[in-house]
């Protein structure tokens, strides 16, 4: 078979043979067989195939005793509720009869189902459903109609607030079962995000909330435990006393197996600490927890860990200070777990760990991962800017790299790490010995613009360190055009300080020459203004503004470890346990209020408009539709021989809604009246002539 054949034949979707025997078995008089053909239809359907054509086949083995049956035509009918609404407002009264069924899994999944079916239209009919299962005896059935104000909320804001059922949500908060209470906060936070009138207040959170809160927090599920601790999070507690309370009953939630509650009680302690006399005591208590979530198995669960603990240590540096071997980079470990591992390594660096630090680092400098390499030099500067005690010993870890690993990798980012350590203690001659006859022997190596210019500048301010120094800055000079504009800025100064602190005048023609350059021939302007300012100040005869323009000295560098911004990070420490906490950056700055949509996304026109007038038609016209499209694929002689004896669309339709205590036998008329009713409320009244012919056009359709 060619390709073109075999593409086409895929396109062309399930055969008619298929179709057919779904059909028939939806149809079938055996129950066996329905369950069977319903089961088949839920497989295909799960596997992308689409069988929305039998809807109306599907529909009406709804009304059956067999829970597990009805389960399966309710997960047909929401996979459907998103690209055919119209179709699902052919079970509107399946629904209602539910809600008021015997057994509450059955009372759930219908209320459930009615939330999921995104039609204006369906507000109507959810009014007197929703507020019998808010009020519920079962709390399965009260949890899931909790959920569906939510979802009502989102279709229809206005009638939700009028209807009352976000007051009955907020009265669900102090319901005794701790899943109901759960569910009803998950639905107030959503509506909260959702609501866009000022007026209406969703959530207020009391301290006899919270005290029912903190009795069920033990008894939710694990992610009731989190909307709970979301809750005790946002709380204010004006005393110590209250405060102290809410940590004593978060503080076993540590212990537990899902990380996100851990992080999310860490989250909550960390909210309340800082009002309780014992913070020290407490915040040791945290160092166990945020210990096991990297000791997790799975590095993803790792990343999101780490990514928490970096901001945490940021507030808080004494949680995690004799932890330091709990980050120590295995080998099997990906790329991303050990650059976020580096991370925190520097920030637990102390003056008594520090050497077992650095001989850690020099190991991890020695692997064959360049980023990881990197990050290892650059780390091994940081500890030696950050601790004193160690600064001897971490520049001659750098200069032995330089010397026998080598490789422009190395050695560029060496010097850079170098010259930060040099601007970090300015002056030291133990260290300007040990560093500038290295960098010295090896300038031809240096390749990147950060290195140049850190050699730039030790040339510039401990020239006589260097040997060959005339040398070395006419090769700096010569090739003056050929490096970048912050290059240049570099030169410039540095063979200006030369001039002046050597007091050699063979360097004049150098500073002349390179004056020249920069005011004639190079193309930057700051380059230029520059140039322009060394030659008036060199011009003048005032000693006094020379040293204090041109030798002034570079600001000493604190530290090289990147922190946050105080703002920021009190966000971001009220954001753990989120996705801001992993992206390091407030939610404010990449979501976006307005995602949130109203009423039916990815409804139809008709569905939106909300005339249940057009939903008919629409429903009608869809049924339709997908019998033509069958016929189209009718190359079965069986299967149109099949299909010319099965009954019409709707004589099928008639029986949709008989229970299976229901007569069998009743007439046309009735059947007739029972479809008609699935679009509108039933009509008291006997029909008139006008309605019957209304009735006959109805039958004419199919």
């Amino acid at each position: 078979m060619s390709l073109e054949k075999k593409i086409l034949s895929f396109l062309k979707g399930p055969k008619k043979g298929e179709t057919f025997e779904l059909k028939s078995g939806l149809v079938s008089q055996y129950k066996h067989e329905r369950k069977d053909a319903i089961q088949r239809v839920i497989q295909a359907m799960t596997v992308g195939k689409d069988v929305s054509s039998l809807f109306p086949d599907v529909l009406k083995n709804i009304a059956t005793y067999d829970l597990e049956q009805k389960k399966l035509v309710y997960l047909y009918l929401m996979n459907y509720a998103k690209s055919h609404p119209e179709l699902c407002i052919l079970a509107v009264n399946t629904f209602i009869q539910d809600t008021e069924d015997p057994n509450p899994l059955i009372r759930a999944l219908a209320i459930r189902t009615m939330g999921c079916i995104r039609v204006d239209k369906m507000v109507d009919y959810m009014e007197i459903p929703l507020s019998k299962t808010l009020a519920d005896d079962n709390p399965y059935v009260r949890k899931t109609a909790a959920i569906c104000v939510a979802k009502l909320f989102d279709l229809n804001p206005q009638v939700c607030v009028e209807f009352g059922f976000v007051d009955e949500l907020k009265k669900l908060i102090n319901d005794p079962n701790p899943m109901v209470v759960a569910n009803s906060l998950n639905s107030l936070y959503e509506i909260r995000d959702m609501n866009s009138d000022p007026n209406l207040n969703v959530l207020d959170i009391t301290p006899e909330i919270i005290k029912n809160l903190l009795m069920c927090l033990n008894e939710c599920t694990e992610w009731g435990r989190i909307t709970v601790l979301t809750t005790l999070n946002e709380y204010e507690a004006p005393t110590p006393a209250e405060a102290g309370h809410i940590i004593e009953r978060v503080v076993p939630q540590l212990q537990h197996v899902n990380p996100s509650v851990v992080l999310t009680s860490i989250k909550t302690i960390l909210r309340h600490v800082d009002k309780v006399p014992s913070k020290p005591a407490i915040l040791k208590k945290l160092s166990a927890p945020l210990v096991s979530l990297v000791s997790s198995s799975i590095p993803e669960a790792q990343y999101v860990g780490m990514k928490n603990i970096r901001i945490i240590l940021e507030k808080h540096p004494q949680i995690l200070s004799k932890e330091l071997r709990v980050f120590f980079i295995k080998y099997s470990d990906p790329l991303y777990l050990k650059l976020e591992k580096l991370e925190i390594m520097v920030r637990l660096a102390n003056d008594s760990n520090a050497g077992l630090l650095l001989g850690e680092l020099k190991e991890y400098a020695m692997e064959f991962e360049p980023t990881l390499v990197t990050k290892a030099i650059k780390s091994v500067g940081s500890v030696a800017i950050k601790l004193s005690v160690c600064v001897v010993k971490a520049v001659n870890l750098l200069c032995t790299l330089i010397d026998q690993r080598g490789g422009d990798l190395v050695i560029n980012e060496a010097v850079v790490a170098l010259t930060n350590i040099l601007r970090r203690y300015p002056g030291k001659n133990d260290l300007i010995t040990l560093i500038v006859p290295v960098i010295s022997n090896h300038v031809e190596d240096l390749t990147t613009s950060e290195a140049l210019a850190g050699y730039i500048w030790l040339i510039g301010e401990y020239p006589k360190y260097f040997s060959q120094l005339h040398s070395k800055v006419d090769a700096l000079v010569d090739g003056f055009l050929e490096y970048e504009s912050q290059l240049q800025l570099n030169i410039l100064t540095s063979v200006v300080k030369i001039n002046l602190s050597t007091n050699d005048s063979s360097y004049s023609n150098q500073l002349q020459k390179v004056l020249e350059l920069a005011t004639k021939e190079c193309e930057n302007a700051d380059v230029r203004d520059k140039a322009y300012i060394y030659w008036r100040l060199l011009s003048s005869s005032s000693t006094d503004a020379q040293q204090k323009v041109i030798m002034a000295k570079l600001p000493r560098i604190d530290t090289t470890i990147a922190s946050f911004n105080p703002v920021v990070l009190e966000s971001l420490i009220n954001d753990l346990s989120t996705l801001a906490s992993v992206y390091h950056k407030p939610a404010s700055t990449f979501i976006d209020p307005s995602a949130y949509k109203r009423a039916g996304t990815g409804t139809s026109k008709a569905a939106k408009s909300g005339n249940i007038r057009d939903l008919t038609k629409l429903a009608k016209q869809e049924i339709i539709n997908n019998a033509k499209n069958e016929n189209l694929l009718d190359f079965d002689d069986e299967g149109t021989e099949a299909s010319d004896a099965a009954p019409s669309l709707l004589d099928e339709l008639n029986d949709l809604f008989i229970t299976p205590g229901d007569n069998q036998g009743s007439s046309t008329t009735q059947s007739t009246n029972d479809i008609l009713n699935l679009f509108g409320p039933p009509q008291p009244k006997p029909a008139t002539n006008t309605e019957r012919k209304d009735t006959n056009d109805l039958l004419d359709l199919f």
